[in-house]
């Protein structure tokens, strides 16, 4: 049995610092066979379509924030975890690539650069940027969710409609929502069900000045799977307003553990 952790939308630099570090230390103990973050692990706020006329569009944030997420993310993770990582592209991850073509399309026909691969320098940390519909485990493929048109307003129906449209499973990130929607499918016992799965986000809520009318409807979490030779099990992990989250019976976070199997490890 193998398993895997799925992060989303982390959106550097407005990440909650203590979520982040907690779910990466929680990595650098539960040693998964692999860890993916499903995009949007920059938020890019300069080249943003919210920051366009305004003095954000002038401050040249590309570079500071990719140099922020390595600092903060990318080098803590490896640091405690040496397994295989990847990373697909988010709308938030592209904005840099996309502003380039819409604003200098001579230049960007022949840049890499700016890139985000590149930009977080994938190579150096050994990370494999993943392509959309990324096949993980038996009967599941990964996204971002921006890939295609269409979103609900109900945690898990997003995913739900667009494993529907795959007819495979999907995990996906996008909408900042936690929650798993099955839908079977057949008759007469010979039944088919697929997962939905929207695993959250790991973001400081406070810092989204773009939520003018109140909180949004986002749920704080990741996703954990257990993957066997012909399925898998997808697992949601809430994570609590303190940073804290329970996996297997052991809290990981700011209350502070004993005793568990998780936190004899960290003291060995």
């Amino acid at each position: 049995m193998q398993r895997v952790v799925v992060i989303s939308d982390v959106q550097a630099p407005f990440e909650d610092k203590r979520a982040v570090k907690n779910v990466i230390d929680f990595i650098g103990v539960y040693q998964p066979d692999m860890v993916i973050q499903i995009g949007d692990l920059v938020d890019y706020p300069t080249p943003s379509r919210w920051s366009a006329g305004t003095r954000t569009e002038f401050e040249a944030g590309v570079i500071r924030d990719s140099e922020y997420t390595q600092k903060n993310f990318l080098e803590p993770l490896r640091a405690v975890y040496d397994g295989g990582v990847g990373i697909l592209e988010g709308n938030h991850d592209e904005r840099p690539r996309k502003y380039l073509e819409s604003r200098a399309p001579a230049l960007a026909a022949e840049d890499k650069f700016y890139r985000f691969e590149n930009l977080l320098e994938f190579g150096k940390y050994g990370i494999a940027k993943l392509p959309p519909y990324y096949p993980f485990a038996p009967g599941w493929v990964a996204i971002h969710g921006h890939e295609s048109p269409g979103l609900n307003q109900v945690a898990g129906r997003t995913a739900a409609m667009k494993a529907k449209k795959a007819g495979v499973s999907v995990v996906m990130g996008h909408t900042h929502r936690l929650a798993i929607s099955p839908e079977t499918t057949g008759f007469n016992g010979k039944l088919k069900t697929i997962y939905g799965f929207e695993v959250g986000h790991l973001m400081d809520v406070r810092k989204a000045g773009y939520l003018k009318n109140g909180p949004a409807n986002w749920q704080k979490g990741f996703g954990l799977f257990y993957v066997g030779k012909y399925a898998a099990t997808p697992q949601a992990i809430p994570v609590e307003d303190d940073g804290s989250f329970v996996v297997e019976g052991e809290r990981f976070g700011e209350i502070k553990r004993s005793n568990g199997r998780f936190a004899k490890k960290v003291n060995e």
